[in-house]
């Protein structure tokens, strides 16, 4: 018994250091030499207290998951934005910045328990087998996906799958009898991370990003091509809610905009060497009047690009101070495919900035209160409740203009919160998904009807008005759900901004997401301003 004890050590030891090894094989000669793996070492005693519980406990343990919460527990010591990810995490983080993943090629969404595709990826495989916006997705591979309660992620799980490989599809159409059947060959489909491009003014473009992923900076160039085909001379750019992204992304859209050698973002950490990033002086809209809006939950890579052209004085930015997240992250991959990502630099504005605001190590949920600080402090209504000491006064390159530190990036033009403009009725309706399901249901039944009335989006836009029956159908489901406005002046204040988002849905679903904020950006308050801003700039 003992001597199968101190065997079954014994493999724990050998396997701890091939792993510690493999670990070392990945370091630089000089964090070796750093990395003290004698008998006093605290990583040493991780590795015995590791192989004492996995050994010794009373109850079987699970050692993957015991290792896991070993690096969750030394990460969450650090800053907010250090973490760890499992494998399955690790891709559902990546995927929508690498710029495409395998799978079928549509666009979708769930009417109760049934896949209904809103759009196909246009030359995607579903559109080259003929499958059609408003089709019913009912089996896979003669498996049934509707009406079987299947949770989102194993119909996911079906649909996606290798390039080149085959599924196929029941599909139920409107109009035509029984279940037709497609085979359609999976393939690379891209994921846009710029909503919308368009032209919201004569001379005026205007671009939305999402994200700064792989794909953006060509996606951006293109737009920028197309606006300027069409007449663009200043642009508005819209990094609203836009959580970031890649640096180097970030780097090159910041690029098309700044002079040659203009300094766009620094770095600076304990062990990694200083990075600065300068324009090269070739960029598209090197000339011209740039708006960019932001919002609090404008975030990283956002702020890199916000941050350098309010510094460089190349623009103006309208809106709301942004999130503050001025922390670079440098992944480690692990052998699981799980990933670490670890704090290594703080960035920096081209005057000098710090765009990280202030946090306690340790201390994530005080961090994720921001925004209901900013809320309960009046920051995001009132510009008078915003206080700068003089220590985070900075000067802009050109115009020595005053711009604040103390994290995020504080617009030149601010926009209120209009806490009015969603009522508590709407923010209901919305959480139980009442107004997407009608959407969805009404374009269904409709879509064909509304092709035919709307040959183009310009038409739909200038004529198209919701139905009250839409409405009606909307507030009988609420009532049916206990969800009522207090009133009749809140129904009132409402009904506005309800019909203006149908209208979008209802747009989108026809053509796509630019359409979709064309509609939304005619009462979007930062986007008005930034219109204001423009018509007044020399």
């Amino acid at each position: 018994m003992k001597r199968t004890a101190r065997k079954k050590n014994m493999t724990e030891m050998k396997r701890l250091f091939i792993f510690a090894a493999a670990l070392l094989a990945g370091l630089s000669a000089a964090a070796q030499f750093k990395l003290n793996l004698g008998a006093d070492s605290p990583i040493r005693k991780l590795q015995i207290a590791e192989m004492m519980v996995n050994s010794l406990y009373v109850d079987s343990v699970d050692e993957g998951r015991l290792v896991e919460d070993a690096i969750r527990g030394m990460l969450e010591k650090l800053d907010p934005h250090s973490s760890y990810s499992t494998p399955k995490e690790v891709k559902a983080l990546t995927e929508p910045l690498q710029g495409n993943f395998d799978g079928i090629g549509v666009q979708f969404n769930m009417i109760e328990d049934t896949l209904i595709v809103i759009q196909p990826v246009v030359k995607g495989p579903s559109e080259k087998v003929g499958i059609l916006a408003g089709d019913r997705i009912v089996n896979v591979d003669d498996t049934a996906i509707a009406g079987v309660k299947m949770s989102r992620e194993d119909i996911m799980k079906r649909l996606r799958g290798p390039r080149g490989t085959k599924v196929k599809l029941g599909i139920v159409r409107r109009g035509v009898d029984g279940v037709m059947y497609f085979t359609v060959t999976r393939d690379k489909i891209p994921v846009k991370s710029v909503a919308a491009v368009y032209m919201i003014r004569p001379g005026i473009g205007y671009i939305r990003i999402g994200n700064f992923g792989a794909t953006t900076y060509k996606e951006m160039v293109d737009g920028l091509k197309s606006l300027k085909e069409q007449g663009m001379k200043d642009l508005i750019l819209d990094l609203q809610d836009n959580g970031g992204g890649y640096l180097q992304a970030a780097v090159e859209i910041a690029n098309e905009f700044l002079a040659d050698n203009d300094l766009i973002v620094y770095t600076k950490g304990r062990s990694t060497q200083d990075q600065r990033f300068n324009a090269r002086g070739n960029g598209m809209m090197t000339k011209g009047k740039i708006v960019v809006l932001v919002n609090e939950l404008t975030a990283s890579a956002a702020e890199i690009v916000s941050g350098a052209i309010q510094d460089q004085d190349r623009g103006v930015i309208v809106g709301r101070r942004t999130f503050g997240k001025g922390l670079v992250q440098r992944p480690i991959d692990l052998p699981d495919g799980s990933m670490i990502r670890l704090t290594v630099a703080h960035y920096y504005t081209p005057s000098g900035r710090c765009i990280q605001k202030p946090y306690k190590k340790g201390d994530l949920k005080e961090y994720e209160m921001d925004f209901e600080n900013r809320l309960k402090h009046g920051e995001l209504t009132n510009p008078d409740s915003i206080h700068f000491s003089d220590s985070l006064k900075y000067q802009t390159l050109r115009k020595q203009r005053t711009v604040y530190g103390g994290g995020g990036i504080m617009p030149d033009v601010f926009v209120p919160l209009d806490t009015m403009q969603f009522t508590r009725f709407y923010r209901q309706l919305a959480v139980k998904s009442i107004i997407v399901n009608a959407n969805l249901r009404y374009t269904d039944r409709h879509r064909k009807e509304l092709k035919r009335a709307y040959a183009s989006f310009e038409q739909f836009d200038s004529t198209y008005e919701v139905p009250q029956s839409l409405v009606d159908g909307i507030l009988g489901e609420a009532e049916k759900q206990n969800v009522k406005p207090k009133d009749r002046e809140e129904l009132d204040k409402t009904l506005p901004y309800l019909k203006l988002q149908l209208k979008a849905l209802v747009a989108r679903d026809l053509w796509d997401m630019s359409e979709y904020f064309q509609v939304m950006n005619e009462e979007n308050h930062i986007v008005k301003k930034g219109l204001e801003v423009i018509a007044k700039q020399e």
